[in-house]
This record gives structure tokens, C-alpha cells and sequence, in this order.
């Protein structure tokens, strides 16, 4: 029975991402600089691996033995979810293990004061901006940044950088990695991921403009467009991390309409209220005996 609630989860984790995203792909994008859907976005992303997750807490709560309604209970199932929440803590370990790796490395640069910023300096001459770590994420750039930019478009980068700290978005993203990663073979994932990174960048783009210049944000864009990465993207949120072409157009298109806010819309329940399917699995445990 219990093989049986896990392949039902798979296959409704399954479907939710794959009709949802297809749904919303060919309704009003969420790159829309006028209405961005964060909620949606994020739901859709974060339903399947949350109900997989609790699908296989459940499973091992439950135990191998017993009955459930009126079919018995095997170890393989239990077997599966024991491998599912392994894979996905050695994932989770390997990316933290990373990441402080990285940190440790970032916080050997000379640290400077730009204005009233403190940052590391990397001698590249590629020309480079990023906020890099979790919770408290240290402000990353190059020389080649520095020899790059006029004074004025560097204070509209290190504005983009202050916002990615404000929306403590390299601690969300490392999270949201995390699931990425664990269920990379879920329908539409590295899609979606692309999403969720755009909006965060039109968020930042955003609140850059508000306080310098949304043109100082376009031409600092434009100046390093074709920046490669550098660091791991699941504890990094870099000014020209999703500047591709088409990416670079939505941007500097939202920065030159000077569209509503892109901060978070006020909370839709209704679209939060899917989130409470994760905890679907949960009520199959009263019926194991």
C-alpha cells in the first residue's frame, strides 16, 4: 500500500508541475514587467519536491510493517524513502560544503570601503558584481568592474547588490537551489528556475532604480553584458547572472518603463493555498495500523 501512496505522490507531483507550468507558459508570462507573479512562480517551483519530502517523512513514520486500509506494507517502499531523504541530505550537504568553501576563499580578497559599502576586491579583469554566501553574504567585485564603470553607473550596481542583501535573496536561493538540484528531473525545472532568477534580478533592477537612476541601471547592463559566471549560482546573485539577449531586453525594458513596483504583490491565499498539498501525505498515517 505504502508503494502505492509513493508512486500516486510522484505522479501527482508530476502532473502539478507539468500542467501548471504549461498553464502558465501559455498564458501571461511572469516576466511580465507590468505583473510579475512571484507567488505563482514560487509555488510551482517548491508543491512537487515539498510533497515528495513529506510523501517520504510519512512513508518512514509509518515503518515497513503493519497494514494500511486493507492491503500490507513491504520494506521497499520504506527502503525507497529512506534513499529519497538520504539523496536529498547529501545534496544539501555537498551544496553547504560548498558554499563555505567558497566563502572561506572570498573572504581571503582585500576588503575595501566603497562609499559607505564595505567589499571585497577580486583582481580580474573581467568586470564583475556579486552578493556571495547565505545569510549574510559578502559583496564581491572585480577590478575589471571598477576600471569599467564611471563612478555614477558603479553606485547603480552596488544599489542592485544592496538589494539582493535587503531581500536576503542568496539565503533564499540556496534553498531554492537545494530543491532544484534534488529534483532536477522533475518536468520544467531548469525553465522554471530561469524564471524565478530573472524576476529576482528585475526585483533588484527595480530597487536600484528607485534610488539612483534606472538609465545608470541599463548602461551599467549594457557595459557588462557579456560577463561569464564565476561563482556557484545556488549562494550568488551577480548583477549580469541572467543578462543574456532576450533576458537583457526584459530587463532594460522594465527599467525604461518604469513600470509599478516589483516588490512582492500583497499575499494571494489562494495561491499559497497549494502549498498545503505537501502536507497531503500526512493524511495517510491515521490509516496505518
Amino acid at each position: 500500500m505504502h508503494l502505492l501512496v509513493l508512486v500516486a505522490i510522484f505522479t501527482i507531483a508530476w502532473l502539478l508541475r507539468y500542467t501548471r507550468w504549461r498553464s502558465l507558459s501559455h498564458g501571461e508570462s511572469t516576466t511580465n514587467c507590468h505583473h510579475p507573479d512571484w507567488q505563482t512562480t514560487l509555488v510551482i517551483f517548491l508543491l512537487p519536491p515539498l510533497l515528495l519530502i513529506t510523501n517520504a517523512i510519512a512513508i518512514i513514520w509509518m515503518g515497513p510493517h503493519g497494514r494500511m486500509v486493507w492491503m500490507g506494507n513491504d520494506w521497499l517502499s520504506y527502503d525507497l524513502a529512506i534513499c529519497f531523504l538520504g539523496y536529498a541530505s547529501v545534496n544539501l550537504l555537498v551544496l553547504a560544503s560548498s558554499g563555505w568553501r567558497m566563502l572561506h576563499q572570498i573572504r581571503t580578497y582585500s576588503l575595501v570601503t566603497i562609499g559607505e559599502r564595505r567589499v571585497r576586491i577580486l583582481d580580474l579583469a573581467t568586470p564583475y558584481s556579486a552578493q556571495i554566501g547565505f545569510w549574510e553574504p559578502e559583496l564581491v567585485i572585480t577590478q575589471g568592474l571598477l576600471d569599467t564603470l564611471t563612478p555614477d553607473r558603479l553606485e547603480a550596481v552596488l544599489a542592485h547588490e544592496q538589494a539582493h542583501y535587503h531581500y536576503r535573496d542568496t539565503w533564499c536561493f540556496f534553498w531554492l537551489g537545494w530543491l532544484r538540484q534534488m529534483t532536477s528531473w522533475l518536468p520544467q525545472t531548469a525553465a522554471i528556475w530561469q524564471e524565478l532568477t530573472l524576476l529576482r534580478e528585475l526585483r533588484a533592477d527595480r530597487w536600484a532604480a528607485d534610488r539612483t537612476d534606472p538609465l545608470l541601471v541599463a548602461e551599467a547592463l549594457l557595459a557588462i553584458v557579456q560577463t561569464p559566471p564565476i561563482f556557484a549560482e545556488n549562494i550568488c546573485a551577480a548583477f549580469s547572472q541572467t543578462a543574456t539577449t532576450d533576458r537583457l531586453t526584459q530587463r532594460i525594458t522594465a527599467l525604461l518603463d518604469r513600470p509599478t513596483s516589483l516588490d512582492a504583490p500583497a499575499a494571494d491565499y489562494q495561491t499559497w493555498a497549494w502549498l498545503l498539498l505537501a502536507f497531503l501525505p500526512f493524511i495517510t498515517i491515521p490509516f496505518h495500523t
